[in-house]
């Protein structure tokens, strides 16, 4: 993955002596790992921090050509020009950690982006190009970038998709700030060289420039990434001068529901002269990006698909570090697992569900009387194998298995109000939770699992709920604990009377005040956990910080302390009622459980609205 704006890969290793290189390190201090990317400016090398152990990308460009006829004191100015540009520090913009020259080469050590460039990901993704809200965030990105850079009198000159990051938390940054000084330090031409069909007709001729013309060029890369096509891609300058005179396809053509204001201004941007176009980056934002879409959604988008995208990369980035061992990056909103392993948080929902849908099976086939103990097992470890593959699946086959033991078990009229009820419950959430998301499956599942395992629909409630508020919105994890509690207790009920449900009995358990106050607090513990965590991931990617994290763990401890309180003196009088300790170590158990999973998982909550139409 190229991570700047040349990036023709190359094979050939970067450990290999240079001249101006330090042999087998770069600056005394560098290892290099690969060579990223290779051109007419020089290479990118990503490298291994010795003295930090993190990764880095150091950008080597030759300062001598056989054609250069620079003299040194030009070289000078530009190269302290290109210095005043690294030091640009922005969120969005791509820090310079160091800056020095020799009599061969440039040196940018800079920080090191994991992800992918948008040139990258629009050649990846269906129709090459962005949705409104993605839109919205890659242009919301640069215009701060780009407003903070020309408030510095720093003009990047180059902004085209190659040099545009997107990391794996969707968070886009600006790269090769001063390439275009010192291009012409290395003896390539004026400085403000950029890139064909890109660049505006100002910058083409060599006349002068200014905001304006970046201004022209963050207007031809929104315009392909929305609109799917370069508007002014040609093989020649003059040819390119020629299109950018005719002007550009309208956006309203290629996409008729493109809000006005956004067309016009992106039109504006794209003229031909420089008095046409918006005065400053900021008042092309604020009409363009007024009614375009949501960049926080957008940026949420993003990082999904880059990770679908560069799944398959991960096994094979940063394994060479010369014997020290894999070299890897804690990302936050991914967590110590994710970090590591992409799959982290599916695997986790198949190994819940599939443990959960093994311990229902087990107690379906004990009480039908199926198989002996150890047939029993293995049938139930074999149905909870597949349920971890497929929680979907799983949480089907128990509902199922649930619906033949109580129908064979039980006189017909007797049961069939309620095994009428319960299909519709459990088929209405499965068609609106259950077969979509395989977290809503687990969490269904789990509540079965607990209730059959303790023998107490209510006691681990509280724990799964607060789980369920982790992988699941608000509303699926309401519904799915919800639904898994009914289903528990009707389970707990015809188990235990040898697997015979009778409507009334089961109208009778689910009535129980115990249950019904314990029900209800197990859902307020899901949305209150999922709603804490989704405010959390959002302070995340607002850069507030993570002083929320201790609230959301504590939160559904003392909610659950709460529901055991509440329940038992509801307490029917064939289960024991739990003591204080037991209620405060299921609390603990509540809060540690969601600790562990924004520790291991990260703070990274899915958001619906985000979803990539």
């Amino acid at each position: 993955m190229p991570l700047f704006s040349q990036h023709t890969p190359s094979s050939s290793y970067p450990g290999a002596t240079a001249h101006g290189a330090g042999g087998a390190t770069l600056l005394k201090r560098y290892r290099p790992l690969e060579t990223r990317a290779t051109g007419g400016f020089g290479s990118v090398e990503i490298c291994l921090d010795a003295r930090l152990q993190r990764r880095v990308a150091i950008k080597r460009m030759p300062l001598a050509t056989r054609t250069s006829t620079e003299p040194a004191e030009t070289r000078e100015t530009a190269l302290a020009e290109a210095r005043t540009a690294s030091m640009l520090q922005h969120p969005n913009i791509v820090s310079v950690i160091d800056f020095t020259y020799d009599d061969a080469y440039a040196y940018l050590v800079m920080e090191y982006v994991d992800g992918m460039s948008l040139e990258e990901f629009l050649a990846q993704v269906d129709g090459h190009s962005l949705t409104y809200d993605e839109a919205a965030c890659i242009g919301d990105a640069l215009v701060q970038a780009l407003s903070f850079a020309h408030e510095n009198g720093v003009l990047h000159l180059d902004i085209k998709p190659a040099n545009v990051l997107i990391d794996r938390s969707g968070h886009v940054k600006l790269t090769d700030f001063g390439m275009a000084t010192l291009s012409m330090a290395a003896g390539y031409g004026d400085a403000r060289g950029g890139t064909v069909g890109y660049m505006p007709p100002e910058q083409i001729i060599g006349a002068a420039v200014d905001e304006r013309a970046d201004i022209f060029s963050l207007g031809a890369v929104l315009y392909e990434s929305l609109c799917g096509t370069a508007p002014f891609r040609a093989g020649t300058p003059a040819d390119s001068i020629k299109r950018i005179n005719q002007g550009v396809i309208q956006p309203s053509q290629l996409l008729p529901d493109i809000p006005e204001l956004s067309e016009l201004t992106l039109e504006g941007a794209l003229a031909p002269h420089p008095d046409d176009r918006p005065a400053t980056v900021d008042d092309f934002g604020d009409r363009f990006l007024e009614r375009l879409g949501n960049p926080r959604a957008g940026r949420a988008s993003l990082a999904r698909i880059i990770a679908e995208l560069t799944a398959d990369d991960l096994d094979d980035e940063a394994d060479g570090t010369c014997g020290q061992g894999r070299v890897w990056e804690l990302d936050p909103a991914e967590g110590y697992l994710g970090s590591r392993y992409p799959q982290a948080r599916r695997a986790v929902v198949g190994v819940l569900a599939g443990a959960s849908v093994a311990v229902g099976t087990y107690a379906l086939l004990e009480t039908m009387g199926l198989s002996g103990v150890l047939g029993g097992v293995i049938a139930a470890l074999a149905i909870g194998v597949a349920a971890g593959v497929a929680p979907q699946l799983g949480s089907a086959l128990v509902a199922t298995g649930f619906m033949m033991m109580i129908l064979t078990s039980t006189d017909l009229l007797g049961v069939l109000a309620i095994a009428s009820l319960f299909l519709a419950v459990m088929a209405g959430w499965w068609y609106a939770w259950g077969r979509t998301n395989p977290a809503t499956s687990a969490v269904m599942t789990a509540c079965v699992a607990a209730g059959a395992l303790t023998g107490d629909t209510v006691l681990l409630a509280g724990p799964i709920a607060a789980v369920a508020g982790y992988f699941l919105s608000p509303v699926s994890a309401a519904a799915s604990v919800a639904v898994g509690l009914i289903f528990s207790r009707l389970f707990e009920t015809a188990v235990g009377a040898a697997g015979t449900l009778s409507s009334l009995e089961a109208l009778s358990a689910l009535v129980s005040l115990r249950f019904i106050v314990g029900a209800a607090i197990a859902v307020l513990i899901a949305v209150a956990a999922s709603m804490l965590l989704r405010r959390l991931w959002r302070n995340v990617l607002d850069a507030r910080g993570t002083k929320l994290f201790p609230i959301c763990c504590l939160t559904p401890g003392i909610m659950v302390v709460l529901l055991l309180c509440l329940a038992n003196p509801m307490e029917i009088a064939s289960v024991s009622s739990p003591t204080p300790a037991i209620a405060l170590g299921v609390g603990t158990l509540s809060s540690i459980l969601l600790c562990i999973c924004v520790k291991l998982l990260g703070y990274r909550k899915e958001l619906a609205e985000a979803d990539r139409s």
